[in-house]
């Protein structure tokens, strides 16, 4: 699989705004839009910006393509780094006819959810944690950190941090999800609180290890 640049399909800097993005994917847009360009490849090259543009004007995932972006050039071999969106909070992938690329990093969860009005329900965030293989024996309570990103006040993403308290199911498996009700983005108007749903996954012990249902431990026999 190819790394896609995104920034240089859309001519624009690593630094520019969402306002820059905007005015770049418009320019592209009407440039490459099949009814009225003559160029021949004029209908992939217009695919091509609309996942460009799909990434980059939302926050939460330019902000998760960014943090290893800055280290692949478009067009070499790309696998994601393991666990790379661990404890990372997004919403759900976009709809349209995008590449394996974007539906690596991007396409586990479900499509936005549906606007329009002003009283509309707010979209799902999803996010992947950690858990110890105690905590999901016996369940537990603890405090998780997520990284959410958002926009300055010059239209650029930087990343704060959430903390929540999240209760651990007792005999929790991994990919399972955890769902915290309307802990997700906000609606409009008067319309619900999305949720935020959190993908298993444990963490290696020193010990032990899951199989199945089964818990197989290696024992040194003298």
């Amino acid at each position: 699989m190819e790394f896609k640049d995104y920034y240089q399909t859309l001519g624009v800097s690593r630094e520019a705004s969402q306002d820059e993005i905007k005015r770049a994917y418009r320019k592209l847009a009407r440039k490459y839009h099949p009814d009225v360009s003559k160029e021949q490849d004029a209908e992939d090259r217009f695919k091509e910006v609309q996942e460009a543009y799909e990434v980059l004007k939302d926050p939460e995932k330019r902000a998760a393509y960014d943090q290893f972006g800055a280290n692949w050039k478009a067009g070499q071999g790309f696998e994601p780094p393991a666990g790379w969106d661990r404890e990372f909070e997004f919403s759900g992938a976009g709809q349209g006819d995008f590449s394996d690329f974007f539906e690596t990093l991007f396409g586990r969860g479900g499509p936005f959810a549906a606007g329009g009005g002003f009283h509309a329900p707010g979209e799902d965030h999803h996010a992947t944690i950690e858990v110890s293989l105690e905590d999901a024996y016996h369940g537990a309570s603890r405090n998780i950190t997520l990284r959410v990103p958002e926009l300055d006040s010059h239209g650029r993403v930087r990343t704060v941090q959430r903390e929540l308290r999240v209760k651990i199911p007792q005999g929790v498996k991994p990919g399972q999800r955890i769902r915290l009700a309307g802990q997700g983005a906000p609606g409009r108007g008067s319309g619900a609180a999305g949720d935020l749903y959190l993908l298993v996954e444990l963490a290696a012990h020193p010990r032990s290890r899951l199989v199945g249902t089964d818990l197989d431990m290696d024992l040194p026999v003298p």
